[in-house]
């Protein structure tokens, strides 16, 4: 998974450590609930583990579940508002590849959940998902909410203090791709070409 700058060397180590960690304990999960002898492949194995149920808030107040997106594939990003290069890059380039599809572009969904509740409110994500100029949905909630659904997307996130008591935050800079069901499907990788992103986009709206 790629992620913001804002950390050192010693941060990419942790976060790459974390997610073998994570990895180690899907695996370990899926062969306990699904009680095979023959162990999965890692891929299988990470892809059972991404996704799951949630309940955010939408910039109107209203809740958003896992449940309310069913029916329709969509890309979900995590970040905050206040991110300098990651968050709006990622946007932007989700917006674009949407209006690369043309008609098409419109069968998917664009999920945008911040990871900074203590200073992301609804109106706040609703002002902010309003600057690329394609329908995204913003997502916020309680820090018991996005612990929640960061933790059901295998999501890193974590406040790094600035000089004068602010904070920025390294977050998992990845958009998953998830079917009309919730379900897994691939990723789309920050350092990734956008003939490769939008190939991917293609394969998911075909496949549902």
């Amino acid at each position: 998974m790629q992620r913001t700058k804002a950390g050192g060397r010693l941060r990419i180590i942790r976060i790459a450590l974390w997610g073998l960690v994570a990895l180690a304990a899907g695996v370990a999960a899926y062969l306990f609930v699904q009680g095979q002898s023959a162990p999965p492949s890692p891929a299988q194995s990470y892809a059972s583990a991404i996704g799951g149920p949630f309940v955010l808030t939408d910039p109107a107040g209203k809740p958003v579940s896992n449940q309310t997106l069913k029916g329709k594939p969509f890309a979900i990003f995590f970040g905050f508002t206040r991110c300098p290069d990651v968050c709006p890059t990622t946007l932007s380039r989700l917006a674009a590849l949407r209006k690369q599809l043309g008609a098409d572009g419109q069968k998917f969904n664009i999920v945008y959940v911040s990871v900074d509740p203590g200073h992301d409110k609804p109106a706040d994500i609703g002002q902010y998902v309003a600057l690329f100029g394609t329908p995204i949905i913003g997502l916020t909630g309680t820090d018991a909410q996005i612990a929640q659904v960061v933790k059901a997307y295998r999501v890193f996130y974590e406040k790094v203090p600035q000089p004068g008591g602010d904070y920025t935050i390294d977050h998992t800079a990845t958009v998953f791709l998830m079917g009309p069901q919730g379900e897994f499907v691939t990723t789309i990788d920050h350092q990734e070409g956008q003939d490769t992103a939008l190939a991917k986009l293609k394969r998911l709206i075909a496949a549902s």
